[in-house]
């Protein structure tokens, strides 16, 4: 593996950490901070608790539309076959 490829495979380890991060704070903010009522004091949408719905169900679509734009836009291809010294 090249020394480029290495910096390559870094900054998309980065990325991806940084989606888990806001995937977590995501998911966190919502079913903590609308979920801390009693349960008949809840709205919901589509049938589902407000706070279940953003944090799980739009947390989810939001972060398949993120991920499928970072991976379009950011990633690259590398081969992993090992190169072969021309003699």
């Amino acid at each position: 593996m090249k020394k480029q490829d290495v910096k390559i495979a870094n900054r998309e380890a980065w990325i991806g950490l940084g989606l888990v991060v806001f995937n977590f704070v995501w998911w966190f903010a919502f079913a903590y901070g609308l979920g801390n009522k009693q349960p008949d004091q809840y709205t919901y949408i589509l049938g589902l608790p407000a706070w279940f719905f953003y944090s799980c169900v739009l947390g989810f679509i939001v972060m398949a539309i993120l991920v499928t734009i970072v991976v379009k836009k950011f990633f690259v291809a590398i081969s992993f076959d090992e190169e072969k010294d021309a003699e």
